[in-house]
Parts: C-alpha cells; structure tokens; sequence
C-alpha cells in the first residue's frame, strides 16, 4: 500500500474528504519526523513505537573489492510493533 491509498482509505473509513485525511496524514507525519529529530520516542498504542538509536563507527567491507571500508557514526529509526499489530498479522 502506498500513500495515495492509505488516504484514499482512511477517507473512506473516516468520513472525511480526501483533502482533509492528506492533510492530517502529512501533519501527523511531520510531527513525528520533528520528534524524531530531536530524540523522542513516538509510541502509538495498539500500533508500535518508532525511536532513534545511535550507531557506533565500524568497519565494513566493499563486497566488490573485499576492501575494508571505515563507516562513520550514524542515527537512525527503528520500529518496534505494538502486541495488538503483531496479533493481527500473526497467521
């Protein structure tokens, strides 16, 4: 599912109008993108949390060349699903 059919759907359950459920989409997308930025953790109940986690400088290797590569610090987002998520997709 891409973002034109989330909306599409979420209108559809929502009542609201197309325009009006993209508009809250992307705000609520924003919101979580600036609390991210800044460190929080965004936890959605019955859904999951999203958090930053540090990565340390490491050692790689070039799989082409099998030259060893020096990666810098990073951040980045991880995902965890909330136990209501994980029922429902469990089979």
């Amino acid at each position: 599912m891409n973002k034109s059919e989330l909306i599409q759907q979420a209108a559809i359950r929502s009542g609201l109008s197309k325009r009006d459920t993209e508009l809250a989409l992307n705000a609520a997308l924003e919101v979580m993108g600036e609390a991210l930025a800044q460190g929080d953790k965004v936890q959605l109940m019955g859904f999951g949390a999203f958090e930053t986690k540090d990565r340390a400088p490491r050692t790689a290797r070039n799989p082409k060349t099998l030259e060893p590569v020096e990666l810098p610090a990073s951040r980045t987002v991880s995902f965890r699903p909330g136990k209501a998520l994980k029922e429902s997709v469990a089979l």
